[in-house]
């Protein structure tokens, strides 16, 4: 991970996503204090934000190696999540529960990053894989605080940007003075961030909502263990 605000991901065949950040909760309008607190102090504030939160959404793109990569997760905090990942034009489903992590995509999606032959018996079904095994690297996609920490916790200088209006909602505005992105963070309710904007070679833009929002998660049927491939059975 790259040590600034920024959507650049590892490499796509990872598709581990180290740049992601989050949306808005709150409907309160009073001021939070936010807009008074130096860069620092407003990462700070979002971080804790974020610490205390249960759920939320997040969608967007980003461009990893010169590659785009779309997102369309909810996360539940201590338990995972679920949602579709487009990755060099293939789209797959991701659901991850406790200690497992799933993936479901097309036959497409399966010849190109598992050949010919796994595809055709792959193809539309669930793989199952443990959350710190063969599929580690998608694990990160379904962990609200490994997600949203990451980002607010390594980060280069930081100075303020311009204020604007996020989804409808005020937010403050905090650039990475040695890179290319900036974060909004809401001035007003709790202090969730509610977009990460990155210009230049690897623009991208992803916002979050639906803060604490209930999700259910559920085990999909009839996974296929990864392991049983590995040993051939």
């Amino acid at each position: 991970m790259r040590s600034r605000l920024s959507l650049r991901a590892a490499s796509p065949r990872a598709l581990a996503c180290a740049a992601l950040l989050a949306g808005c909760g709150s409907s309160a309008t009073s001021g939070n204090g936010v807009a008074a607190k130096t860069p620092v102090q407003i990462v700070a504030a979002a971080r804790a934000a974020v610490a205390g939160a249960a759920s939320v959404h997040v969608a967007g793109s980003i461009v990893s190696e010169g590659k785009p990569i779309s997102l369309n997760m909810e996360l539940v905090a201590d338990k995972g999540g679920k949602g579709r990942v487009t990755l060099e034009g293939l789209s797959f489903r991701l659901v991850g529960v406790d200690d497992a992590v799933y993936v479901s995509g097309s036959a497409a999606f399966y010849k190109h990053f598992a050949g010919g032959a796994s595809a055709r018996v792959l193809s539309g079904k669930w793989l199952k894989g443990a959350a710190d095994g063969a599929m580690a690297s998608l694990t990160s996609l379904t962990r609200l605080r490994t997600l949203l920490g990451s980002v607010l916790t390594a980060h280069g200088s930081l100075s303020r940007a311009p204020s604007r209006s996020i989804a409808g909602k005020p937010a403050v505005g905090v650039r990475d003075i040695a890179g290319s992105g900036t974060l909004y963070v809401a001035s007003t309710g709790a202090p969730y961030p509610l977009e990460i904007l990155e210009r230049g070679a690897s623009v991208g833009k992803l916002v979050f909502d639906s803060w604490n929002q209930p999700v259910s998660l559920s085990v999909p049927a009839d996974a296929i263990d990864v392991k049983q491939l590995q040993s051939g059975r």
